[in-house]
């Protein structure tokens, strides 16, 4: 077994052992750190879900919504792709073959992936099949549209650029990566003429859009350890922009933020996290590795406040709303908190099974995907 695929599959396995343990009567319960109960809360605030839909399964692979204007966009495993308009059902489709990474899009496209590689492209209007493209390996990432483009990282953490028209492949970037590295479902960004993306490694590089050339690369986190295992410093979650900065996090790393033309580094603290953070005008918002979530100046990454009532719960990335911040975690449950403070103002419920991809900002609330292909729309005030 390679050592890439090691570091995917050891957690199933640890996973599966967990689950044959609780079907033993005679068993120990088990010790060490164990998630977090929920607590009942005293609401601030009223959230509810507005609609839901639903979609195939996920299975062992990573599906955020796409949202354009009111429309959401979602994918499962066994190919179906659909459109919702305000909680209405526009088309539903079954593409050709199971996908794995989706979906990306724009007013006029929608865009997903298999795992072995195919891109394939659809009219946001009715569904029809655009095109098809292959990609240098599986597909576990949403592709990415912009300046006429369809950005897509495989599986072999390669980014490549197909012409948005025709589906013809453009460039191909790719830099070296470390022995052991870890499973990355995030999408890049694509801002102006920019793509920008995590490595393994800890590193944030820019590259053009017109020619995939590195333009710069930063320094998130650095490898420490004396084993592979301990040197994993990688990015899985994707890098956040707002104005002149862009903030990214490592997991064994930091978080650090960047000026988003030159690169220079404003500032960084340890923390690790696979799942990401947010920003706003005056804070950076993390969830660590642990289920804390994290609100840090925004200007010096100083703490503000840290909400640890969520441990190991396994959270998503953050999400900003007005006065709130969303999380959603390995029970399906969405948890709301005041941005001023990290109390929580509501809870709202899915369908129980985990939200791993990241949430959507959708009107002035969000829209979530659960592993079993449930879509809510979810509003908060």
């Amino acid at each position: 077994m390679n050592a890439r695929l090691a570091a995917v599959v050891l957690p199933l396995l640890l996973a599966g052992c967990s689950t044959l343990e609780s079907l033993n009567p005679f068993a120990s319960k088990p010790s060490g750190p164990q998630m977090a109960e929920l607590q009942p809360i005293k609401p601030s605030a009223e959230a509810r879900v507005v609609w839901r839909e639903g979609v195939g399964k996920g299975e062992d692979y990573v599906f955020a919504p796409a949202v354009v204007g009111s429309s959401v966009y979602a994918a499962g495993r066994d190919g179906s792709l659909v459109r919702i308009d305000d909680g209405r059902q526009v088309w539903k489709i079954k593409a050709e073959l199971p996908l794995s990474g989706g979906v990306g899009a724009d007013g006029n496209m929608v865009v997903v992936g298999t795992a072995k590689g195919d891109l394939l492209a659809y009219a946001a209007a009715d569904g029809k099949l655009l095109w098809k493209s292959r990609a240098s390996s599986e597909i576990l990432a949403a592709p990415v549209l912009g300046d006429g483009i369809v950005v897509v990282r495989s599986g072999d953490n390669r980014l490549a650029a197909f012409d948005v028209n025709d589906g013809k492949r453009k460039w191909i970037y790719q830099r070296p990566t470390p022995a052991l590295s870890l499973r990355v479902t995030a999408s890049p960004v694509v801002s102006d003429k920019y793509v920008f993306a995590g490595f393994p490694g800890g590193k944030l590089v820019a590259v053009s859009t017109g020619n995939g050339a590195a333009l710069w690369e930063g320094t998130v986190a650095q490898p420490k350890g004396t084993t592979e295992l301990d040197r994993v410093a990688d990015i899985t979650s994707a890098p956040v922009i707002d104005g002149r900065d862009i903030c990214a996090v490592a997991f064994q790393g930091r978080v650090a933020c960047f000026d988003l033309g030159t690169g220079n580094l404003a500032w960084a603290r340890d923390m690790s996290s696979a799942a990401g953070l947010a920003l706003d005008g005056r804070y950076v918002y993390v969830s660590d590795d642990k289920g804390a979530v994290h609100a840090l100046d925004r200007a010096s990454g100083a703490s503000i406040w840290k909400q640890d009532k969520l441990a190991l719960r396994r959270l998503t990335a953050p999400l900003a709303l007005r006065s709130l911040l969303a999380v959603a975690d390995v029970q399906g449950v969405v948890h709301f908190l005041n941005r001023e403070d990290g109390s929580f103002a509501a809870r709202v419920t899915t369908d129980g099974s985990p939200v791993v991809a990241a949430l959507r900002p959708l009107g002035s609330g969000l829209v979530l995907q659960t592993r079993n292909g449930g879509i809510y729309a979810i509003e908060a005030q």
